[in-house]
């Protein structure tokens, strides 16, 4: 399916004009209706475009496509490789763990507001606050559980989904995760903040520990952040 689909892209992109359907069709030796099912899908997807005809003569004029111009939206994407350029040049900040965590923050701070909002008029529970951290880790891919351990309200993060790159740049990349909670509790004017991120506190999870804003120092952290163990 996504071969034939390939190729009436091709097709349109070689042409160097707009295509019929029937042009289209007839070039690639298949039935009318296949090449406009195709058609279909790729001008939903933003791939191809429909090209006003010319009225030559009477009657209605064919309907015309062409690949749609500029990059393809669909085109081969590798945000691992920048991530890792991005991390590789935070690291060698002096003090990269806070920068790190910092920018985490920030992000953080940005992005919620956008998604649930936030603002002076914003109140916020523990109860709301712990649920909409779990939403938003849950969103970006970490699969958290709320849990108590040790008589302490925990979330387990089940997921990284920057594990590949948290192994080799463990030292920035959960501080990022940390910054990022915390920036989202303060945004929310939340009783309650993330105290600390424990990376990979036993196989596959990684403990985010919450407890009570205070006026103190900020929070700690991740623990045990310059092991080469995997880390969340």
């Amino acid at each position: 399916m996504a071969g034939r689909r390939e190729q009436v892209l091709a097709t349109l992109r070689d042409a160097g004009t707009p295509l019929s359907i029937n042009e289209i069709a007839e070039r690639l030796a298949v039935h009318p209706n296949t090449a406009r099912f195709h058609l279909e899908e790729l001008v939903r997807r933003g791939r191809v475009e429909t090209v006003r005809p010319v009225r030559t003569k009477p009657g209605r004029p064919p309907q015309l496509f062409r690949a749609a111009r500029g990059m393809d939206p669909e085109g081969p994407r590798d945000y691992q490789m920048l991530a890792g350029v991005l991390a590789d040049a935070l690291a060698r900040h002096p003090d990269a763990a806070r920068q790190a965590q910092t920018a985490g923050r920030a992000w953080a701070k940005n992005h919620t507001q956008t998604v649930f909002g936030a603002g002076p008029d914003l109140t916020t529970t523990r109860t709301q606050a712990v649920d909409r951290l779990t939403a938003l880790l849950d969103e970006m891919g970490f699969a958290p559980e709320q849990r108590c351990r040790d008589g302490a309200e925990v979330l387990e993060l089940r997921n990284c989904p920057f594990l590949e790159l948290a192994v080799t740049r463990r030292d920035v990349i959960c501080p990022v995760h940390l910054g990022l909670m915390q920036g989202a509790m303060e945004s929310w004017r939340a009783p309650v903040t993330v105290k600390s991120l424990q990376p990979f506190a036993e196989p596959g999870v990684c403990v985010a520990q919450l407890a009570p804003r205070t006026a103190g120092p900020r929070s700690s952290g991740p623990r045990n952040s310059a092991s080469g163990k995997e880390a969340g």
